[in-house]
């Protein structure tokens, strides 16, 4: 079977995280992604991850996570050779993603409107901290500072602990999730139109859209977010409690859940109790209906509990560390990890997978993150290159 992709070439200029991750959801759906990096250095992420041996390959687990299933050619865009062959390269694509600071390509000679004459319907993705314009547009922006300004912070933790960093870099991959779904909408509309487009992804504003209902409660309600720790906002009981063993996540968020889960728990005149009598009063009550859950909760570990509770239709789930969640059997007979057999340094490499599946092929890398320019001599002759042309792009260090 084709795959959904398949046939689209995309250039990925891209570092670190935001770029990288949305065009590996390309790559997964089959498009030729080639990774486009700087002669002797690459991609920042080969040089960053929790093994030194592989930062120090060009190969860091930061870049394995998102780059399986591309090819990577080296090309010095600062130097007049390299500039061309980039030019011959757009030529042969269908999308150019890049996540420099506002205003650098176009420095480089190589921006949306000269790439354009080159090739006309060539879909464009700027990835940025701020977007292309407004007052913050030149400023450096990593995952941790948009987290900051965009109120991620402010609502994380609770009381005592916000504002707090969210555990991994949340800002980076909505970033680079909205511009994969960006360019598959332009895409779309390429195949009925024939137009090109240019696309200016925010992460700041990426970001603002994910969180939905902490800004429409100050937007339409004019009710401030506040940090409430591992609570609902919008329900009770719904949040983390305690017991006999482990962490136990229950969102009793409806009435007939709530009843369902206090007759499991033989405090069946919880019920009738008025404090919890309905919604708004166990939201009102919270931490009083919590203590009284939790003391029943003492009975059993959390993951007797997480089974008892989703067989009478209460939502319950353990709170997993990473390790325990990528060796679920969930996540196992789902398949969502790629291996790839000695892939750097005869390391055996392991990636996620798309969050998705399909039902006449699901998703997949077909190939291993690539070595730093793996792909260069390749990909030049297939722009016409020849051999004795590549080397002396090579001399010239423009490759």
């Amino acid at each position: 079977m084709s795959q959904l992709l398949e046939g689209v070439r995309v250039l990925d200029l891209t570092n670190v995280l935001a770029g990288p991750f949305c065009c590996y959801q390309l790559a997964q759906l089959g498009a030729d992604v080639i990774k486009v990096e700087t002669p002797g250095s690459g991609d920042l992420a080969r040089q960053l991850g929790a093994d030194r041996e592989l930062n120090q390959q060009r190969m860091g687990a930061s870049f394995l996570a998102q780059n399986a299933g591309k090819r990577s050619v080296t090309l010095n865009l600062k130097h007049p050779s390299g500039k061309e062959a980039f030019r011959r390269l757009v030529a042969t694509a269908d999308v150019v993603v890049e996540n420099f600071r506002p205003g650098v390509m176009d420095r480089l000679g190589l921006g949306y409107q000269v790439l354009r004459e080159v090739k006309p319907d060539l879909i464009y993705c700027a990835i940025s901290g701020f977007g292309q314009d407004g007052p913050l547009r030149g400023n450096p922006a990593y995952d941790q500072i948009i987290q900051g300004l965009s109120g991620v912070m402010s609502v994380t933790g609770d009381r005592d602990s916000a504002p707090m960093r969210v555990g991994y870099p949340i800002c980076d991959t909505f970033g680079g999730i909205t511009a994969a779904f960006a360019i598959s909408a332009a895409m779309f509309r390429r195949t009925k139109s024939g137009e090109g487009e240019f696309i200016d992804v925010s992460m700041l504003e990426a970001t603002l859209v994910s969180m939905g209902w902490a800004v429409s409660n100050w937007l339409i309600a004019g009710v401030r977010p506040k940090p409430m720790g591992n609570e609902n906002m919008t329900a009770a009981p719904s949040g983390t409690f305690k017991t006999g063993d482990g962490l136990l996540n229950i969102a009793a968020n409806k009435q007939e859940q709530f009843e369902a889960l206090c007759m499991l728990l033989g405090r069946e005149d919880l019920i009738q109790d008025p404090r919890f009598a309905d919604r708004e009063d166990r939201k009102a009550n919270r931490y009083e209906l919590k203590g009284e859950i939790e003391a029943a909760l003492a009975a059993r570990s959390a993951a007797e509990w997480a089974h008892l509770l989703n067989q009478r239709a209460v939502p319950a789930g353990e709170v997993l560390s990473v390790p325990e969640v990528l060796e679920h059997e969930q996540v196992v007979s789902r398949e969502m990890i790629k291996h790839f057999p000695k892939v750097a340094g005869e390391r055996d490499v392991s990636v996620v997978r798309a969050g998705f599946r399909l039902g006449k092929g699901d998703p997949a890398p077909k190939m291993p993150p690539p070595l730093l320019g793996a792909d260069t001599d390749e990909i030049l002759a297939s722009i016409g290159y020849s051999t004795a042309e590549i080397a002396e792009l090579r001399q010239e260090q423009a490759v």
